[in-house]
């Protein structure tokens, strides 16, 4: 048995979300699984590096899959983006150590989340941006994500009650714009349900005036959901990296 792990792009726009679900076939998880099936012959499990939720994109989820044989990766890849829908490419396959999992043995994830701020939504990139047509106050916002770096318990920036452990480290919160264009990159160990769109929420209303920066630590201190900012729409929202030691 041979462990392989895909790097993957998608525009989540028309799916359910990357995980499989019993009451719908359109999401990516199980679209994959049927085009490995259909290749192989062989029902196997796609293990994704994590649950990206209905309408997020990714420029480079990774998951794992293990074969009984030794595939040639790069014809492997072709075949099954023959095999999947346009908005969905398998980047690259690798082979790699026995025990490999694409979820378990993640360090870190970067996520990009972008917005626009334009009068009106832009025609082409409608579909991977939020519209929120508002001056925004880019140092206030650094100023708020500032409070949001670190190792800190997050359970007031998940919409997840059962979460087992809602620690999380945060490396950096970039802010980047350029004409009606803002892209804030949030890098970490992990995110929980929500938390990267609920964060972006907090960072818009910060840049907006709704509150001011120290507000952001609020909902860190208290772990009360409502102390954070709206959850930001999910269309605006990319996994743009996987981290493997």
């Amino acid at each position: 048995m041979r462990t392989y792990k895909l790097t993957i792009a998608y525009d989540g726009t028309r799916y359910q979300g990357w995980q499989r679900q019993s009451n719908t076939e359109n999401t990516i998880q199980g679209i994959l699984e049927e085009a490995v099936m259909k290749e192989t012959g062989l029902r196997i499990e796609v293990n994704g590096s994590g649950r990206t939720d209905a309408g997020v994109h990714a420029r480079g989820q990774t998951a794992s899959i293990v074969l009984p044989g030794k595939i040639i990766s790069e014809d492997f890849t072709a075949a099954l983006n023959e095999r999947l829908p346009a908005d969905i490419r398998v980047l690259q396959t690798e082979l790699v150590k026995n025990g490999f999992h694409a979820r378990k043995s993640a360090v870190g994830k970067v996520y990009e989340y972008h917005i626009d701020t334009g009068e009106r939504p832009d025609v082409f990139t409608r579909r991977f941006s939020f519209h929120f047509p508002h001056r925004l106050d880019l140092e206030a916002m650094r100023e708020a994500a500032g409070y949001l770096t670190g190792t800190h318990e997050y359970a007031g920036y998940t919409d997840k009650k059962d979460e087992k452990s809602t620690r999380r480290t945060i490396y950096d919160i970039m802010i980047s714009g350029q004409g009606s264009s803002v892209v804030i990159e949030y890098d970490g160990t992990g995110f929980l349900y929500h938390m990267v769109r609920i964060l972006t929420g907090t960072l818009l209303e910060t840049g907006i005036g709704e509150w001011k920066p120290e507000d952001a630590a609020a909902a860190l201190q208290t772990k009360n959901r409502q102390q954070a900012g709206f959850l930001a729409p999910a269309q605006g929202l990319f996994l743009r990296e996987v981290r493997y030691n």
